[in-house]
């Protein structure tokens, strides 16, 4: 095969007329229009000079043209790297200087503050507008709406996404055509997509969930996207009526719960709302079921892996479960410190081995060791149990790792930040629960005589960090709790301030 990325989820659809986008205002994009457009980019990308391996970064608001750049990544062979549309300039030039991207798209209201960290990590930058704007859009136009589709393998790599690091330093997820490919025909088999449903996808593209799941997904069914910028809960509510399935994060269906007209009248036509990215609690399973009649479907993955287990489709969905491991996907929970399995019903790390787990991380050899087993097993660092029946339950996360909204937060990035900052002698940054995030990150401060300056320290969060990484509230203490060989109590903290968000209004 000469593309099984392209050739699969992609060529297929080449001319065709059937809707591919639904978009806010009515207006429907076909997949053989998409397709002339991805054509379009993957020519004015070969003639800026990037071939097959080399990477491009994108940092671009949701549209159909920044899903066509996607596209004409996997066409053209290219390392797609999508970025989040709030990460701070500190933290693109980051990724542009370690990833060795050749091209770097950003929203044109951002070329200003972007392009000498472009210049200075060798890349070419142009824009691309969510209307269909900027320099990338306008040079692309004049471009071929066909193009040779590059040789590639499965093990070839389609895209590189960066999660943060418990160190501080974000480490890059290299995935394969074969990881992305195998999670979208597998899903959209377990899931029962076809090419009558139409998913309401008001999830970002800059994620696994919105891009390699949802798209992909729906790619490889032929079905439709309603395809909203972000998720608004009135329009979310509008467009339902017209949709079949909907994938997003606890969030969403908190939101909709809010909503007094979301009740079964309006969720009759849905056959399916699937939910990930973060734990969703058990009472918001039933409050969903009792209002609207449909039980929501829990899966589990990670940016590294893509989807590791899932709900059945036909069967038991259980409240507060990831369900079982997904096909060709072997799932063992095993005690940390001996790495044997534990029995069944007893508490361990998930480690997952299959086709969708990923190759590595990006010039981190030794981190990709330590987490990358010989023999094909993934160390998620997430907590789980199995019970008697093969349902996987998520207990807990090994890392410190924070999920907010359905984004990933680690406190040690925060807490470099924070221990750098003037009247600060240490920081400790932990997660409690949100009403509607689900759980927030709160810094506790540690003052120095002088004590800190907390709108200094927002000041600097805001200029130097992606917003939904900032602290919710800052506590200052004098110290923080410690066992007796000294180390930080974080469960003690959490345990303290649990309640915080629950009896303050930050």
């Amino acid at each position: 095969m000469a593309n099984p990325l392209f050739d699969k989820l992609f060529a297929p659809h080449v001319g065709s007329t059937a809707t591919f986008l639904v978009l806010p205002d009515g207006a429907r994009v076909s997949y053989g229009d998409f397709l002339d457009q991805t054509a379009q980019f993957a020519n004015l990308i070969k003639s800026i000079g990037l071939e097959e391996g080399d990477r491009l970064a994108v940092q671009i608001e949701k549209s159909p043209a920044a899903l066509a750049v996607y596209a004409a990544c996997a066409m053209t062979g290219i390392v797609f790297l999508p970025l989040n549309t709030t990460y701070a300039p500190a933290e693109v030039s980051y990724f542009l200087s370690d990833s060795g991207a050749r091209l770097f798209i950003c929203d044109p209201q951002n070329l200003a503050s972007l392009e000498t960290i472009a210049q200075n990590a060798d890349a070419k930058i142009l824009t691309l507008g969510s209307k269909g704007d900027g320099s990338f859009f306008d040079a692309a136009k004049t471009k071929a709406k066909t193009c040779d589709v590059a040789q590639r393998s499965s093990n070839d790599l389609a895209a590189l996404l960066y999660t943060s690091g418990t160190t501080g330093r974000s480490k890059g997820a290299m995935l394969s055509q074969g990881n992305l490919l195998s999670n979208a025909e597998t899903l959209t088999e377990l899931w029962q997509f076809s090419a009558q449903d139409i998913l309401l996808h008001a999830l970002p593209i800059f994620h696994t969930h919105g891009l390699f799941v949802a798209t992909n997904v729906t790619l490889s069914a032929g079905g439709a996207m309603m395809f909203l910028p972000k998720f608004d809960v009135e329009k979310a509510i509008t467009v339902m009526s017209d949709c079949t399935t909907m994938m997003g994060v606890p969030t969403f269906y908190t939101r909709l719960l809010d909503q007094r007209e979301f009740d079964a009248n309006l969720t009759k036509h849905m056959r399916l709302f699937i939910s990930g990215s973060a734990p969703m609690l058990s009472e918001t399973h039933v409050l969903f079921e009792e209002r609207t009649s449909h039980k929501v479907l829990e899966r589990y993955g990670m940016t590294e892996t893509n989807m590791s287990t899932s709900n059945p489709f036909v069967g038991e969905r259980r409240a507060g479960s990831v369900g079982f491991p997904l096909p060709s996907v072997t799932l063992k929970i095993v005690d940390p410190d001996t790495s044997e399995p534990v029995q069944k019903g007893d508490i361990g790390v998930i480690e997952v081995r299959g086709p969708n787990v990923f190759h590595g991380y990006w010039n981190m050899p030794e981190k990709t060791a330590e987490e990358l087993r010989p023999n094909g097993f993934f160390i998620t660092g997430d907590l789980a149990r199995m019970d008697e029946d093969g349902y996987v339950t998520i207990v807990g996360r090994g890392k410190d790792l924070i999920i907010s909204g359905g984004f990933n937060i680690y406190p040690k990035e925060l807490e470099m930040i924070l221990d750098d900052q003037v009247g600060v002698l240490e920081s400790a940054v932990i997660a409690v629960p949100h009403a509607d995030m689900g759980e927030a990150a709160l810094a506790i401060l540690v003052r120095k005589e002088s004590g800190p300056d907390i709108d200094q320290i927002k000041a600097v969060m805001k200029r130097d960090v992606a917003r939904f990484k900032h602290p919710r509230d800052y506590i200052v203490v004098d110290e923080l709790p410690r066992n007796t060989m000294g180390k930080v109590q974080k469960n003690v903290m959490r345990e303290t301030y649990g309640s915080w968000f629950s009896s303050n209004t930050t």
